[in-house]
């Protein structure tokens, strides 16, 4: 016992390292990953802060089945091994044990049925948007329009050889980011001009394809200040990683300073005549 006392600790120590790790590792993280990272990035939107209460209820879930099915396998394994029992048992079948064997997972899969049809239907499209970004994907990059603002724009990734170390992230930082503000609900519409890419952002738990012909819809409301990444991640052609999405959100005041200027900036820009080289970040 005192043995079996010692294992308990020691399992408990390891948890609460681990806790800890998870704790401090997440807490750094403003949607760029990071080596060795654990968990889940920082939610930042009402969807993702939803989807990530789902994922720990889940994992609840999970823990106590798995904990139980142990329990039950160790307690079969002791009760009902050869030594206690030199004449088994020639029961067939048991009803009681039938029936509960059928109606319990049946129940788990309401419970999580429940509270998963809840969130789907939340994320499934903008009600009420405060505002409307067209999200252009082609190979390889990404063309921003803000329909309402009549300003358009192209965003490509930094190549390797102008990266700033202090300030940049090779694969992740972009010459022009999307810019929202803070607390808006972004109705984002997501199409291409090419191939099938995928409009990814997981601090914000969005996800949705760009295909050529058809425009999909999503939305997003950013909650924090900083820049969140994400990425193409449909395997979209030679330089499919070279399409990263870095998302800057701002307070509604110093959007408002951006908006005025980026009008000036890309006034005489035209986004179509931008054409992405297939070797330039090789």
């Amino acid at each position: 016992m005192r043995k079996i006392g010692q294992l308990g600790l020691l399992v408990l120590k390891v948890i609460s390292l681990a806790v800890a790790t998870y704790g401090s590792i997440v807490s750094t993280v403003k949607g760029e990953m990071k080596p060795w990272q654990l968990g889940v990035p920082e939610p930042v939107s009402p969807l993702a802060v939803q989807v990530h209460e789902f994922h720990d209820y889940l994992l609840w879930l999970i823990t106590a089945i798995t904990i139980f099915v142990l329990a039950l396998l160790i307690y079969v394994c002791i009760r009902y091994r050869a030594s206690n029992n030199p004449n088994p048992s020639k029961t067939t079948h048991n009803t009681v044990i039938e029936v509960i064997w059928t109606v319990v997972p049946v129940l788990i899969l309401v419970v999580v049925a429940v509270p998963s049809f809840k969130t789907l239907y939340y994320g499934d499209r903008a009600v009420d948007p405060d505002m409307t970004v067209k999200v252009t994907a082609n190979q390889w990059y990404w063309t921003y329009e803000y329909p309402d603002q009549e300003l358009s724009f192209d965003s490509y990734m930094v190549p390797k050889e102008e990266i700033d170390p202090k300030t940049q992230t090779y694969l992740l930082s972009v010459d022009n980011p999307l810019v929202v503000p803070v607390g808006k609900k972004v109705q984002i519409l997501v199409t291409s001009n090419d191939v099938m890419h995928s409009f990814y952002l997981p601090s914000a738990v969005v996800q949705i394809y760009g295909i050529a012909g058809r425009i999909n819809e999503t939305w997003m409301q950013i909650d924090k200040e900083g820049t969140f990444y994400g990425q193409c991640n449909q395997i979209c052609g030679i330089n499919h990683s070279a399409m990263p999405i870095a998302v800057e959100a701002l307070s509604p005041e110093k959007y408002q300073v951006w908006l005025s200027e980026a009008k000036k900036k890309f006034a005489s820009t035209d986004s179509t005549t931008k054409v992405a080289s297939a070797t330039s970040y090789n």
